[in-house]
C-alpha cells in the first residue's frame, strides 16, 4: 500500500485530503476513549474512597457507642448499689438485664486481678484464668475505659456463653478466585469488646466491667453501614450497594447476595485482595470480583488491639451498569465521529474524482504497459487544464520511449548473452586451474611421505625380527637359567612390540586403503561404552571422574574397530592431560543440519586437562607432531583423523590453556568415501 502511495500523485493527495479524517478522527477517537476510562476508573476510585471514609466513621461510631454503653452500666448508681452482693445470682441477673438494655451480647464483672466474678449468662460457666492479657481489659484495670475489635477463639466465646459460640460458627462456602482452606467453617468470633473500672460509692476501683458485641452474623450493623453509605438516589441506574464485614478473609456480616435473597455468609475474599488488605495492611480501591460479580470496592484492614490485621471492612456496588452507561455513552459519541468521517470522506472522494479523471486514465495506460501493451495510450481527455495538457504531452513522450526501448532492448539482450559465456569460461578455468593445483601439491607431499614411510617400514622390521627370533630362541634355550634376566629379557620384549606398533602405524598412515576394515551401521552410544570398558584400568589408576551424556539416536556407517580405536586414543591422550585427576566428558547427539535434517551422531570428548597451546592448535593433527617427546610418535591423532575422514567424518578440536580442551567428532549417517582416496586426512582439512 505505502509503493502504491508513493508512486501515485492521485493517492497521495487522496491522503492529504482524507488524513484529517481518516487519521485525525481515530487518533481523535483513542484519545477521547483512553481520557474517558482514565476520568472513569478515577471517579468510581474516589466514590468508593469516600464511602469507605463513611462506612469507616459509622464503624468506628458504633464501636465508641459500645464503649460508651460498657461506661454507662459501669457508672450507674444500680451497679454501685449492688456491687455488696456481686457473687449473688440477683447480681447476675442484674447484668442480663442490663446487657439486654444496651443491646450488648456480654457483661462480665472482673475484680482487680483481671478474674471474671460475675456474668450475664447466669447458667454458663465463668471464664477461668485473668482477662488483663486483652488490651481493653487492661486499660480499664489502669482507670481508663477503652475499646477494641477483637478476634476470640471458639474456647473464649464458649467460656463466656455456649450460645455466643454457636453464634460465630458460619460454615466456609467454596469461592471462586479464594486462597485454599482446608477448613470447613469459620468458628472464630470477632468482637466489639468493651471494658470500663468500677469505683464504689467512697471513689475506690473495685474491678472492671466488661462488655461487648459479635460482629458475626449482625446484619443489622451492616445493613446500617450500607443504609447511611449508599441512601438511595447515591448510585445511578440500577447499581446497588453492598457493605461486608470480614474475619480473616470470610464474610462474617453481609448483605452481598450468593442468591436471589441469600446473603454471600461464609464465602471468602478473593486472594489479591486478601494479600494486599490483610498482607500488606493497604487499602484496596478499584474493581475486584466480588462473590459472583465485579464491583467497584474498597476494602481497609480491621485492627485489633494489639495492632494486628484481624479482618476487613468493605464497601462497594456493582459496575456492570455504570461500566454499559459509560460505553453506552462513548459508543454514541464514537457514531457521530464516524458518521461525519464518513460523510466527508464521501464528498472528498467524489469531488477528486473529477479532478483527477487524466491522472487515472495515465495510471491506467501505465499499468497495460507494465502488462506488455505497448500501444496503450491515453487518448483524448475532456479536461483542459494543465492535467489535460500533460495527457497529451504522457502519449507522445511513450511514443518517444517505445521506440528507444525497442534499440535499447536488443542492445542490451546482446550484451548479456555475450557476458555471461564469457565469465562462465574464466569460472571454469580458474576451478580447473585450482583443482590441478591441490591435486599436483598433494600428490607430490604423499608420494615423498609414502616412499619415506615404506622404505622405514621395510628397514625396521627385519632387525625386529631378528630380535624377537632370537629372543624366543634365547627363551627356549635358557630354560629356567633365564630367569635371572627374565625382566630384562621382558623389557625388550615390550620395546620390540612397541617398535612393532610404530611401525604399524607408519603402514597404516602412508597406506591407509590397506588396513581399511568392512563398515556397517554402528551404534556410536556402544562404542563409546565398550571404549570406556577397554579404558577402566588407565582411568581408575588416573583418578579420573568420567560423565557420560549419550543422546545420539542416529547410528552410523563406519568400521567399529577403526571408530573404537579413535575413541580410545582421545581418552588416552585426555588421561595424559590430567596426570593430578580431573573430570572426563563423553557426549553424544544427533548431528543435523538447519533444517532439522538428521546428518549423522556428533560425538564430544572433554577433558578438564592443561589443555593445548593456540601454537599447536593448527599442526596437532600433523603426523609425527607430539607434545609428549618421551613416550609419544605423532601419529595418534594425525591416524584419527585419516579414519575419520575416510568415510566422510570431521574432527576437530578447541582448547582454553589451563581449562581442558574438547574434541568433536561428526559421522555421518551414510559414510561419504573420498574421490582421491590418496590424499591423507590431514593435508585436506584445510578444504574442508
Amino acid at each position: 500500500m505505502l509503493a502504491r502511495i508513493r508512486s501515485s500523485v492521485r493517492l497521495k493527495l487522496l491522503v492529504l485530503v482524507l488524513s484529517p479524517l481518516l487519521i485525525g478522527v481515530p487518533a481523535l477517537l483513542g484519545l477521547v476513549w483512553t481520557w474517558g476510562n482514565q476520568a472513569y476508573e478515577r471517579l468510581i476510585t474516589y466514590k468508593v474512597s469516600s464511602d469507605l471514609v463513611t462506612a469507616h466513621e459509622f464503624f468506628e461510631r458504633v464501636r465508641g457507642s459500645v464503649g460508651g454503653d460498657v461506661g454507662a452500666v459501669a457508672e450507674s448508681s444500680r451497679l454501685v448499689a449492688s456491687l455488696d452482693g456481686v457473687h449473688d445470682v440477683a447480681f447476675a441477673v442484674m447484668l442480663e438485664d442490663l446487657a439486654r438494655r444496651y443491646r450488648l451480647d456480654y457483661l462480665l464483672f472482673l475484680d482487680r486481678q483481671g478474674r471474671a466474678i460475675a456474668g450475664s449468662a447466669p447458667n454458663a460457666m465463668l471464664p477461668t484464668g485473668a482477662r488483663q492479657d486483652w488490651p481493653a481489659v487492661s486499660a480499664a484495670l489502669d482507670g481508663a475505659t477503652h475499646t477494641t475489635v477483637e478476634r476470640f477463639s471458639p474456647d473464649a466465646l464458649a467460656a463466656i456463653s455456649p450460645e455466643l459460640r454457636a453464634r460465630a460458627v458460619q460454615a466456609l462456602v467454596p469461592t471462586q478466585g479464594a486462597a485454599p482452606d482446608a477448613r470447613t467453617a469459620e468458628d472464630h468470633g470477632m468482637v466489639i469488646q468493651a471494658a470500663s473500672p468500677v469505683f464504689d460509692r467512697r471513689g475506690i476501683q473495685v474491678g472492671v466491667l466488661e462488655g461487648g458485641v459479635l460482629l458475626n452474623g449482625n446484619l443489622e450493623l451492616v445493613d446500617s453501614i450500607n443504609a447511611i453509605v449508599y441512601r438511595d438516589g447515591s448510585l445511578p441506574l440500577n447499581s446497588r450497594g453492598t457493605a461486608t464485614l470480614f474475619l480473616g478473609d470470610t464474610r462474617i456480616a453481609t448483605n452481598v447476595r450468593l442468591f436471589e435473597g441469600e446473603r454471600a455468609l461464609g464465602t471468602r475474599v478473593s486472594m489479591a485482595v486478601r494479600e494486599q488488605v490483610l498482607g500488606r495492611g493497604e487499602n484496596w480501591l478499584g474493581t475486584a470480583f466480588v462473590v459472583n460479580d465485579d464491583y467497584v470496592s474498597g476494602y481497609e484492614p480491621v485492627l485489633d488491639g494489639a495492632g494486628e490485621r484481624i479482618g476487613m471492612l468493605y464497601v462497594g456496588f456493582l459496575e456492570a451498569p455504570l461500566r454499559a452507561a459509560f460505553h453506552a455513552a462513548m459508543a454514541a459519541l464514537f457514531a457521530v465521529f464516524v458518521v461525519v468521517s464518513a460523510l466527508g470522506s464521501v464528498f472528498c472522494l467524489r469531488w477528486a474524482r473529477s479532478i483527477f479523471e487524466p491522472i487515472e486514465r495515465m495510471n491506467r495506460v501505465m499499468q497495460q504497459i507494465e502488462g506488455g501493451d505497448a500501444a496503450a495510450r491515453v487518448g483524448t481527455v475532456s479536461s483542459r487544464d494543465e492535467l489535460g495538457r500533460l495527457a497529451g504531452k504522457f502519449d507522445h513522450l511513450l511514443d518517444t520511449l517505445s521506440a528507444k526501448q525497442d534499440e535499447l532492448r536488443r542492445w542490451a539482450t546482446e550484451l548479456d548473452h555475450k557476458v555471461a559465456e564469457r565469465t562462465r569460461e574464466l569460472h571454469e578455468t580458474n576451478e580447473s586451474l585450482r583443482r590441478a593445483q591441490r591435486q599436483l601439491a598433494m600428490s607430490e607431499k604423499l608420494a615423498a611421505i609414502g616412499e619415506l614411510t615404506a622404505g622405514v617400514a621395510h628397514e625396521v622390521n627385519n632387525p625386529v625380527a631378528v630380535i624377537q627370533g632370537n629372543l624366543d630362541l634365547l627363551r627356549d634355550v635358557l630354560g629356567p637359567a633365564a630367569e635371572p634376566v627374565g625382566g630384562e629379557i621382558r623389557l625388550i620384549q615390550e620395546q620390540t612390540e612397541r617398535i612393532r606398533q610404530i611401525v604399524t602405524r607408519l603402514l597404516q598412515f602412508a597406506r591407509p586403503g590397506d588396513f581399511a576394515g568392512y563398515t556397517e551401521a554402528v551404534d556410536v552410544n556402544e562404542v563409546i561404552a565398550d571404549s570406556l570398558l577397554l579404558s577402566t584400568h588407565s582411568l581408575e589408576k588416573g583418578n579420573v571422574v568420567v560423565a557420560t551424556h549419550l543422546a545420539a539416536r542416529t547410528s552410523v556407517e563406519i568400521n567399529r574397530g577403526e571408530l573404537q580405536q579413535v575413541l580410545i586414543n582421545l581418552i588416552l591422550n585426555a588421561l595424559h592431560a590430567m596426570p593430578d585427576g580431573g573430570r572426563l566428558t563423553l557426549a553424544s547427539e544427533d548431528w543435523q543440519d538447519a533444517a532439522g535434517q538428521r546428518l549423522g551422531a556428533l560425538l564430544r570428548i572433554c577433558d578438564t586437562g592443561h589443555g593445548i597451546a593456540p601454537e599447536n592448535l593448527t599442526t596437532i593433527f600433523d603426523p609425527f607432531f607430539t607434545t609428549k617427546k618421551e613416550s609419544g610418535t605423532g601419529l595418534g591423532l594425525s591416524i584419527s583423523y585419516t579414519l575419520i575422514e575416510r568415510y566422510g567424518g570431521r574432527i576437530s578440536v578447541a582448547s582454553v590453556p589451563g581449562q581442558g580442551a574438547q574434541f568433536e567428532i561428526r559421522l555421518r549417517r551414510e559414510a561419504v568415501f573420498d574421490a582421491t582416496p590418496e590424499a591423507p586426512g590431514f593435508m585436506r582439512r584445510w578444504h574442508a
